[in-house]
């Protein structure tokens, strides 16, 4: 089975072209025409028969204006006038007098043109395009005792798909065996490779670098999050912004207005005695051809689809112009906590051991007897411990009491992890222990308590932990001029106590979904446009409502990829900033690229006037300007960022490096000395 065949059984190919499914006939076509006007021209010089040069120049304007006579009527028979009319009425209007070779020379360069707007779009295209070939074309799966190689889109869920070193992987699903780092890359545009181990998940059209893995198919290749992302990148360049429709409206006007003035000019002077009508008729078609907004009609698309394919390229996905555009007017951005300024789960933030106590002790026995635990806190603690090198010990006889404690045996003694209400019933808290639990409470963290043979061992701080990221973030929108609002469900103490860490001053705090959306509606007064980032679930309403929704991605949640008009892949907060950046560097290529083509227009009608302008020179000072603004929007938005990203790539795997467990520990943020 061809690859062609298997990317069409998992999402189908693309048709981006302007010319059409053809296009692989449009540059031939091109040729076509340049060398029937050349052989036009040389027959016409050494006095060749006329049947034969009305011949050459037929085959010159239909191969010429193929495309841009179906494009025209296309439009003819959805009671629209655009530019190929323009250029078509030309080209027959110069023939009419006579000048078969302007005529073709102007559907020459119209038709070249056409191909070069195509082939520089198409380069935008193909940075989503390219991702089909992330999918391997077929996988080995194993069924029963038995291994197969099967094509990708008879991958089943539930199957078990065997992922050798370099290869791609194949669907989405998570690992039960093995162990590898991944490079995510092409979904979450993170440089570094990701380690995997059983229960980890893993996406199709990443790469598997050195070990093996035994993936569990969760969905199916159609389903991927990275078919998924294909289809949502290719939506949001078929769609409009709001700029760009308005100069589709203006482009409907002003070819009717074209087309009228161009008729009151041909008929009008020569009727009053002013010029012969060929010369002036001559000047009519010139006038027409420069006067067509190619370039100005083609500014904001170009430039648009660039800049979202950049942007999926960088792990940001953004719906549309519309979304890209509103990007730009944004005045304040709320901020769900949980899961956006925090990661979403509990880590360990202080360790205060008992007097005589050594912390690594209290860590390595709370540790081990948390080990068999499913809570959240638990997991948090034996993560720690194993970050920083510690080897867990046996214990016996675990039990656990739901909201309460564990227990088990270690060494011959019983140690309990747990509530310290509960504890202190039993036996007293230590005073500084005390004091240690009410500071560490008053920042918003949730503390547990150690016993061993009824004897306090220390405690134990846990906290969501704020994204590393959030403070410089918050700092950068503040340098832009947006300011910053959190909305939680969490009660104030832990709001503010995060607030402060990040450097948010407004908080709201003890949010239902609703009353976040009722705030993005009283935002949006006060401010103007607002961004609400949140983890698209709990916060869809307010998403909703706000002008701009942005999610964080988790590499690919389904809510998220459907529901927001951004989506920040890989949950990376940061690229919040690069966001607004790349909107920004839109909003000027658009107007860098309406204000050229303008100008160009202007110069060359000025041409028609005063100088008496060719034809061949108008449509070249036309045709060029338009394939200008496309490659002004391709090199700006796409290409040069591009670049930057992969010398940033190239930078970060330099100075990656794996942490000591030392460093580990020094990294998380833990207070290694009791609190007195």
């Amino acid at each position: 089975m061809n690859r062609k065949k298997a990317l069409n059984n998992v999402g189908g190919e693309i048709a981006f072209s302007r010319l059409g499914d053809a296009t692989w006939l449009a540059p031939r076509l091109v040729l076509l025409t340049l060398g029937a006007v050349l052989l036009s021209l040389l027959c016409e010089r050494i006095g060749a028969p006329g049947t034969l040069l009305l011949a050459l120049n037929v085959l010159s304007y239909a191969a010429g204006g193929y495309y841009g006579a179906r494009q025209a009527l296309t439009s003819l028979r959805q009671g629209q006038i655009d530019v190929d009319l323009l250029m078509i009425l030309a080209a027959l209007g110069a023939a009419l007098i006579g000048e078969w070779h302007e005529g073709a020379i102007l559907l020459f360069l119209f038709s070249l043109s056409n191909v070069l707007q195509d082939y520089a779009i198409g380069r935008s295209r193909s940075a989503i395009r390219s991702l089909f070939t992330l999918y391997p074309e077929v996988a080995k799966v194993k069924r029963g005792s038995e291994v197969r190689q099967l094509r990708i889109d008879e991958i089943r869920v539930g199957d078990t798909v065997l992922i050798e070193p370099g290869e791609r992987i194949p669907i989405d699903g998570k690992v039960i065996g093995g162990g590898s780092a991944v490079d995510e890359s092409p979904i979450t545009g993170e440089s570094i490779p990701v380690d995997k181990v059983p229960g980890a998940s893993v996406f199709a059209g990443t790469l598997n670098t050195l070990g093996s893995l035994d993936v569990r198919a969760q969905r199916k290749a159609a389903e991927s999050t990275l078919s998924r992302i294909i289809n949502l990148v290719e939506e949001a360049q078929e769609s409009k912004a709001p700029t760009e429709r308005y100069l589709e409206r203006f482009e409907q006007r002003y070819a009717k207005l074209i087309i009228f003035c161009i008729a009151l000019i041909i008929i009008l002077p020569p009727a009053l005695g002013l010029v012969d009508f060929d010369s002036n008729f001559y000047r009519a078609m010139v006038l027409m051809t420069v006067a067509s907004p190619c370039a100005l009609v083609i500014s904001v698309p170009s430039a648009f689809i660039s800049a979202i394919a950049s942007a999926a390229r960088g792990g940001v996905l953004i719906k549309g112009g519309t979304s890209l555009e509103e990007l730009n007017e944004i005045k304040v951005v709320a901020l769900d906590k949980t899961g956006t300024l925090t990661v979403g789960k509990p880590v360990l933030t202080d360790l205060v051991a008992a007097e005589g106590i050594d912390k690594d002790d209290l860590l390595r026995c709370a540790a081990s007897v948390e080990a068999r635990s499913e809570h959240p806190l638990a997991k948090a603690i034996v993560d720690f411990a194993e970050n920083a090198g510690m080897s867990l010990q046996q214990t016996e006889s675990f039990a656990a009491v739901p909201g309460k404690f564990v227990r088990a045996q270690l060494h011959g003694q019983e140690v309990r992890v747990g509530r310290i209400a509960l504890f202190s019933q039993e036996v007293s808290l230590p005073a500084d222990l005390r004091n240690a639990q009410i500071a560490l409470e008053a920042a918003g963290k949730t503390v547990v308590g150690a016993l061993r043979n009824e004897q306090w061992m220390g405690l134990i701080a846990l906290a969501d932990a704020c994204r590393a990221e959030a403070p410089e973030l918050l700092r950068k929108l503040r340098a832009r001029g947006i300011a910053a609002v959190m909305l939680t469900g969490d009660n104030h103490r832990v709001a503010d106590t995060i607030a402060a860490q990040v450097g948010i001053e407004r908080v709201y705090a003890g949010l239902l979904p609703e009353d976040k959306s009722d705030i993005v509606t009283q935002l949006r007064e006060e401010y103007g446009a607002v961004a609400m980032i949140g983890d698209g679930i709990n916060d869809a309403p307010a998403l909703a409502r706000a002008n701009v929704g942005i999610a964080m991605g988790g590499a690919g949640a389904d809510v998220a990829l459907e529901t927001a008009d951004v989506v920040l892949m890989g949950d990376k907060l940061a690229r919040l900033d690069d966001a607004l950046r790349l909107a920004a560097r839109a909003k000027r290529v658009v107007w860098q690229n309406i204000g050229f083509s303008l100008a160009v227009i202007a110069l060359l009608i000025l041409g028609v006037f005063a100088v008496q302008l060719p034809l061949p020179v108008g449509v070249l000072g036309h045709e060029g300007s338009t394939v200008i603004v496309v490659l002004n929007g391709l090199i700006s938005l796409l290409i040069l960022p591009e670049i930057r990203r992969r010398r940033a790539s190239e930078v970060s795997a330099e100075t990656a490096v794996v942490p000591t467990p030392q460093k580990a520990l020094a990294a998380s943020g833990a207070d290694i000395f009791p609190l007195k």
